[in-house]
């Protein structure tokens, strides 16, 4: 045998060897360690689902928050756009009268 086959082999052998040293000097019986491993594993499930909802609830406080924030931008952008309005008529107002007295002189005339 090679020295490759050698080392498998006596990988195999090593933990063929400790799972039965493992089974063989278990501190409990094989009924409580598979409880043992049920209730751990409802226990990492009950973890999960805790971390999952506080996951949830921090990325629907960060959507409300932006959704606060971008209803505060549009009611920005809604009240420029109310200020430029009014500039907008202010100025074609004067627009309009100004035009208003050419045209009286140019009637005169």
């Amino acid at each position: 045998m090679s020295n490759t086959s050698n080392t498998i082999l006596g990988i195999i052998t090593g933990a063929i060897v400790g799972a039965a040293f493992g089974v063989l000097y278990a501190p409990d019986k094989g009924v409580n360690t598979r409880k043992k491993i049920a209730d751990g594993a409802l226990d990492a499930k009950d973890t999960i689902a805790e971390k999952a909802s506080e996951i949830k609830d921090t990325v629907l406080k960060m959507a409300k928050d932006e959704i606060v924030t971008l209803d505060d931008q549009v009611e920005l952008i809604v009240s420029n756009v109310s200020y430029k309005t009014e500039d907008v008529i202010n100025t074609l107002e004067k627009k309009l009268a100004d035009l208003k007295k050419q045209n009286k002189k140019s009637q005169k005339a």
